[in-house]
């Protein structure tokens, strides 16, 4: 009482009374309702204005009746919090939030609320009706000033109550009204339980009010756990997705960071690596299609490994060719270097990978790699459909034209890649080169031939 604990006191008019997080302020009907005379101990008089309402809790006997409710309730909080502990499934909880919350509250009709992540507006995400099919329209005033109160707002006839004159309140007939905030913790509100009667005869006492507090508590805690456990479960599928394309760490930062792919992307610097497998025609035609698509598995394995190393982006596989950039969706110093080194390793595991295929009786292959540096658009292209990451851009098309100046077991980079190198390549020649579809020749670095 006025801020000091205690366990049996006296009040008087302007007294603040706290019970739990709930405050009362004590004022003498005298003084609020002038006229208005004292409240007998044997019951409220028959002259009460109009929209004055009193009720009576017996406390007198020991508690008896009040005790007897206080623990039905709760031990249906406990076997409700037993329910929902099991549940994990954000449509189940909010399924049965809603149903316990009928069978706990003397109400007609239940709304649960969640805020939306973006607007932070409450939207109706799972009801039930008693009185018929029509979704439960919670009047915005009440469901506003218990989020903003974070407190349950409790009233007995919305109608006629001056806080809460919105057109909903009007158009429901809304007369009783008890809407508790979700309390995930002190600061955040996820949403609000509402509940109300249609009917004057059923309000909602304080111990309905603070039930219905506990139970969105309880409510609350467990949606978070069904949202916590749903967003892990679609970051693990994005991550898988991204982890086709993407070196592992790089997946997982952009899998945290995104919640979805949509279509769009930005200009950016990258290095790109194309790769081609010289005569590969020639040897389609004399082996079998499955021999074929063992050994393009098998290279493809060994050199998509060496990108995700080297911390590349797998953009795509055209056929026998391979396209890898770096730079792309997310930049780091020596992203070139690593790109150089990447191509170096791939073709000294080409060599390793031949000199077994040869012990097995199988065909060779040869590749020639292209390495180019310059600005792409880099980013998701597609339909909602079907989304692919890529880049596109000059800076591709003459990766791909120094790929195909490259001898089998050969590196062309252009000098924009070279200059960038914090060491210059050795066993290197310049050399001005015409690329196809260019006008003006290219410097290029030939690497001497490895196998």
């Amino acid at each position: 009482m006025n801020g000091a604990r205690v366990t049996q006191a006296r009040l008087i008019h302007e007294d603040l009374v706290t019970f739990g997080k709930l405050e009362f302020r004590v004022l003498e009907a005298a003084r609020v309702l002038p006229g208005l005379p004292a409240i007998a101990a044997s019951g409220p008089p028959d002259d009460l204005p109009a929209g004055t309402s009193v009720r009576s809790i017996d406390v007198r006997s020991g508690g008896g009746a009040l005790a007897r409710l206080q623990a039905q309730r709760l031990a249906q909080l406990v076997d409700l919090a037993r329910r929902l502990s099991g549940e994990i499934e954000t449509a189940r909880v909010l399924e049965t939030v809603v149903e316990q919350a009928g069978l706990l509250l003397p109400a007609d009709r239940v709304a649960l609320l969640l805020l939306d992540d973006q607007t932070g507006e409450p939207r109706l995400a799972h009801w039930h009706n008693r009185l018929g099919k029509a979704p439960v329209a919670a009047p915005r005033s009440i469901v506003r000033r218990a989020i903003e109160e974070r407190t349950p707002v409790v009233t007995e006839n919305a109608l006629e109550d001056a806080r809460f004159q919105s057109g909903s309140v009007v158009t429901n007939q809304v007369r009783a009204a008890l809407c508790a905030p979700l309390l995930a913790d002190q600061e955040r509100v996820l949403g609000v339980l509402y509940v109300d009667s249609l009917t004057a005869t059923r309000p909602f006492s304080e111990n309905d009010a603070a039930l219905c507090l506990a139970f969105g508590g309880i409510a609350a805690v467990s949606i978070a756990k069904a949202h916590y456990v749903e967003a892990a479960r679609r970051e693990a599928v994005s991550r898988a997705n991204f982890e086709r394309f993407f070196a592992s760490e790089v997946a997982a930062r952009i899998a945290a960071e995104r919640s979805a792919v949509r279509p769009g992307g930005t200009r950016r610097a990258v290095t790109v690596l194309y790769s081609d497998v010289r005569g590969f025609t020639g040897l389609a035609e004399t082996m079998a299609p499955e021999a074929i698509a063992q050994q393009l598995s098998e290279y493809f394995a060994a050199m998509v490994e060496l990108v995700f190393e080297h911390r590349g982006t797998l953009d795509k596989f055209i056929g026998d060719a391979l396209l890898a950039v770096w730079g792309a969706p997310l930049a780091a110093p020596g992203d070139t270097d690593r790109a150089w080194a990447a191509a170096r390793e791939m073709q000294a595991e080409i060599s390793a990978l031949n000199a077994r295929w040869l012990a097995e009786g199988r065909v060779p292959l040869g590749v020639g790699i292209g390495l180019h540096h310059g600005d792409a658009f880099a980013g998701t292209i597609g339909s909602p459909r079907r989304l692919e990451y890529t880049v596109i851009g000059d800076v591709v098309n003459v990766a791909a034209r120094l790929c195909e100046a490259a001898g089998a077991g050969e590196i062309v980079l252009s000098d924009a890649v070279r200059s960038r190198l914090a060491a210059a390549p050795e066993h290197s020649k310049a050399e001005s080169l015409r690329l196809r579809g260019r006008e003006e020749p290219v410097l290029v670095y030939r690497m001497e031939r490895t196998s």
